[in-house]
């Protein structure tokens, strides 16, 4: 997709009313929910904060061993582990689980991880059938969408927009309140739990002393999709191992309250087995599916690697003042605002997702409500600076391909008047003249015209640098 494509997305996205009005209702909602709960529940969050830093941290030191000691425990737990190093890896293990037993029809669990493989469609490309059974999932699947955000995907809708696509998809009546909606979800997707055979999941935490996998969601479709079918297959990137049960417990203290506000998720999943004998439930066979994806590609750089640390809250899509202006789907990957903007160019390609790193006004919201302190806003800036040939140019999957001569030559002149005092004075003298002039005719003038699209056009103060130097107490040289 070229440049001004991308430009064109985001432009409708900016001007699509209904979408801003949606997502500036529900961002609050959760800004205002996490902020009360913090202030309320939590004696020092920030300690909190920096015991989940410190366990991501110690286990991507390790995460080598942790792996190894996680497939070991799990196999003898009775878990079928597999390796995937990619997305094509990943999906072709879930096509041959389904294609040996027979089986045409999965049903899901909420997975950001089958979202970066692209799973769904896989399947349908080879005749089969999986079926989203989370609610916002299963919404967005109905319209052939992908998710807009990590938690919530269909946080783009709004509840009569939601009864409008159940009437016209699923043939229900046309209703508009939260109860009736999910009274439909459930009339609908209990005939697909009547009939499967098999179910997929995510994983939020391996823990490795344990052979043992943690699932945190609020609806029952997720045990559903793990408990009651013959077959369980769960789907875990890399870095979503934890060293003990003592150290999932303080990312999902964190988890929470930093994607909904809420202080516990309503179910709390953890699977150490397929059924034994004499129990009445569980599935037959648990397949794990470790994916790599580039992730340790990710590792092994000495800075961008603390993204790894990621617990998928959201928390910093919900805080993004660029993501509740133009949604998810503007960002144009499987993992948006900016978390996104970070792992997207690393896992994917700078080539195709180099434009994500534009949409951040490095306001640094992100750095600052991350639950483990991921530096996110430093890392957007360094990943900007890659992405032009600059930077510590140590990022593995850069071809050099976005480099742009002409914003190159820009900058540099630029930084050659922004660092020499005298010129910098004369030129912001010059500014304060002619700027009040130029305004009117911004919108029409090449380069400035894109740029007034989206701002206000700054006032400019040339005699700044005189008001401080005039100012009691300042020594100015």
């Amino acid at each position: 997709m070229s440049h001004q494509e991308h430009n064109t997305i985001v432009h409708n996205k900016l001007n699509d009313q209904q979408l801003r009005k949606n997502l500036k209702s529900v961002m609050d909602t959760l800004k205002g929910n996490r902020k009360n709960l913090i202030a309320s529940r939590y004696v020092d969050w920030e300690a909190l904060r920096e015991q989940g830093r410190a366990v991501k941290q110690k286990t991507l030191s390790q995460l080598d061993t942790l792996l190894e000691r996680f497939e070991q425990n799990a196999l003898k737990n009775g878990f079928i582990v597999h390796w995937a190093s990619d997305s094509k890896e990943a999906n072709e293990i879930i096509y041959n689980l389904m294609k040996e037993n027979h089986i045409t029809k999965i049903l899901k669990g909420k997975s950001m991880a089958s979202e970066e493989t692209h799973l769904n469609a896989f399947l349908k490309q080879k005749g089969l059938d999986p079926v989203e059974t989370d609610l916002g999932e299963l919404i967005i699947q109905l319209i052939d969408e992908p998710p807009v955000h990590i938690v919530a995907p269909a946080i783009h809708k709004n509840r009569y927009q939601i009864g409008e696509i159940f009437a016209q998809k699923l043939g229900a009546k046309l209703e508009s309140e939260p109860e009736k909606l999910n009274e439909i979800a459930r009339v609908h997707l209990r005939k697909e739990f009547q009939t499967f055979k098999m179910g997929l999941s995510g994983v939020n935490f391996a823990i490795a002393n344990e052979g043992a996998i943690w699932l945190i969601e609020n609806e029952g479709n997720g045990r559903m999709s793990t408990t009651a079918s013959d077959i369980h297959v769960a789907i875990c990137g890399i870095e979503k191992i934890v060293e003990s049960f003592e150290d999932a417990s303080i990312l999902d203290a964190l988890l929470v309250p930093s994607a909904t506000g809420a202080p516990i998720t309503c179910y709390n999943n953890i699977i150490t087995s397929p059924r034994k004998a004499g129990e009445l439930d569980g599935p037959k066979e648990v397949h794990i599916i470790l994916l790599d994806n580039n992730r340790s590609t990710m590792l092994k750089d000495s800075h961008f690697y603390r993204a790894l640390s990621c617990i998928r809250c959201g928390t910093c899509l919900n805080h993004c003042p660029v993501y509740d202006k133009i949604g998810g789907h503007a960002y144009l990957s499987t993992y948006p605002g900016p978390i996104g903007e970070v792992i997207s160019p690393q896992l994917f390609g700078m080539r195709d997702y180099g434009h994500m790193v534009n949409l951040c006004s490095l306001c640094g919201r992100c750095s600052e409500v991350c639950p483990v302190k991921i530096p996110l806003a430093e890392l957007i800036r360094d990943l900007r600076s890659e992405k032009v040939g600059q930077g510590r140019k140590n990022l593995k999957n850069n071809d050099g391909s976005l480099r742009n001569k002409q914003e190159e030559y820009a900058m540099n002149q630029f930084a050659k008047v922004a660092t020499n005092g005298n010129t910098w004075r004369r030129t912001l003298s010059l500014a304060n003249t002619f700027a009040p002039l130029a305004k009117p005719f911004a919108p029409l003038i090449p380069g400035l015209k894109n740029w007034v699209a989206y701002r206000e056009f700054p006032t400019l103060s040339g005699n700044l640098h005189k008001k401080v130097s005039n100012m009691k107490g300042v020594i100015y040289e």
